[in-house]
């Protein structure tokens, strides 16, 4: 099972940074920086990066940015939803390529693509998404994919990991349970 820590101002200062990388380690085998709220984020991603490799992180990522991914050195880039047609170019520089879906088509998308692991979401009620999509969805989409199937959304407890692992997620990702 893979316990992937997605970071985000709320979990992640900059000024105690090594203190929330080691508890991240504790709980994480991969970790992705996020941060969607800053105007430098290539200074910030090249001190994360830095700092995270100095932990016992199985992949490190960045967010978004396939050329800073190659320039900081990355394990590799988790892309969004509207970043279908950057996969390849993701693949062509041998990075760890993570996408997150919604819906089973960008599953299926992701895969023929060759992203090496997608993020599937919500599963549980979240803020600022829409209606969760239960684990019901969550055990039909597993079971129609062979790409590893990481569970997102309001992923909270160790309840919710082991119904998701149940439904055959390859693991799960969250942003607060790891705060």
């Amino acid at each position: 099972m893979i316990a992937y820590a997605i970071t985000d101002p709320t979990t992640l200062d900059f000024n105690n940074l090594s203190i929330d990388l080691e508890r991240f380690s504790k709980r994480a085998d991969m970790i992705v920086y996020r941060d969607k709220t800053i105007d430098d984020y290539s200074t910030r991603a090249k001190e994360f990066i830095k700092s995270a490799k100095g932990y016992d992180f199985d992949k490190i990522l960045i967010h978004q940015d396939i050329d800073l991914a190659c320039l900081l050195k990355a394990d590799g880039v988790h892309l969004t939803s509207s970043q279908f047609g950057s996969i390849v170019k993701a693949k062509f520089f041998k990075l760890f390529t993570v996408v997150s879906t919604h819906t089973l088509s960008e599953v299926k998308e992701a895969e023929k693509l060759g992203a090496d692991m997608i993020t599937f979401s919500p599963i549980f009620k979240t803020p600022n998404k829409k209606e969760p999509k239960g684990l019901k969805v969550l055990k039909e989409i597993t079971s129609r994919t062979n790409i590893p199937v990481i569970a997102l959304g309001g992923v909270l407890t160790d309840k919710q990991i082991e119904d998701c692992i149940k439904c055959g997620a390859y693991g799960f990702a969250s942003i607060r349970y790891f705060a």
